[in-house]
């Protein structure tokens, strides 16, 4: 894995724009899009060549770092993938969807946000998602959480890793890159959680009350959706 350091780094920052209030307004617009099954995100090397032609070197170079974690991680143990999944997406520029997607809010793909070497805290999540459910961990395990980080007075997006149902959650975050259970960050107060198809209210990192299906979540049903299809919308 030392040729993930090829990456280029980045200065962590906690700013995640999409305010809590706009999170809660999301939660009322139901929609009933039917998004398929097929949301592999294994690419082809003729793929990540055509990508490589169209966006640079060192997009194709990152393309095939992920690419390349996904065959050597998958026989490892569920802890080693969340640390190299963890440390590998952490290298990535932080950068805000304004100044980056020219778009107040935009949930990008993890080919986007590595090909753009870029993203928010929404990004950082979606993409460690997704590359661990590709290595075999369950859905089950896994939430995308919506906190607020305190200490920076900001709303904020990690991703939650559940070791057994009944376990405190560990947390993956692009501001602190040390994964620690839930009980052991203080500086978040978490709000709400989903993963492939549920939405729960979550206090001290626990689901506790399940208030629905995550297709509530229009940004993350067209975000499921663009997967499925392998689109790519890059300015």
């Amino acid at each position: 894995m030392n040729s993930v350091r090829s990456i280029d780094k980045r200065s962590f920052s906690s700013r995640c724009h999409l305010s809590l209030l706009a999170f809660m307004l999301a939660l009322s617009c139901l929609i009933f899009i039917q998004v398929g099954a097929d949301e592999s995100i294994r690419l082809s090397q003729a793929d990540i060549e055509k990508l490589g032609k169209q966006y640079g070197a060192k997009a194709q170079r990152r393309l095939e770092i992920w690419q390349e974690m996904l065959t050597t991680l998958a026989n490892e143990s569920e802890q080693d993938k969340l640390e190299q999944v963890n440390d590998f997406f952490n290298q990535v520029r932080f950068l805000d969807d304004i100044k980056h997607w020219k778009k107040k809010d935009y949930w990008a793909t993890p080919v986007e946000f590595l090909i753009t070497n870029g993203g928010d805290c929404e990004d950082f999540s979606i993409a460690k998602y997704y590359t661990l459910k590709e290595l075999g961990v369950p859905v089950e395990k896994m939430n995308l959480a919506y906190v607020k980080a305190l200490e920076y007075n900001q709303a904020h997006m990690v991703l939650t890793y559940y070791p057994n149902q009944s376990a405190i959650p560990l947390i993956l975050d692009n501001i602190n890159g040390t994964i620690l259970p839930a009980s052991k960050r203080p500086d978040l107060l978490h709000v709400y959680s989903f993963n492939g198809d549920k939405l729960w209210i979550s206090k001290m990192g626990r689901r506790t009350t399940l208030v629905g299906t995550s297709d509530r979540l229009k940004p993350w049903v067209k975000l499921q959706s663009r997967i499925e299809n392998k689109d790519i919308n890059l300015r």
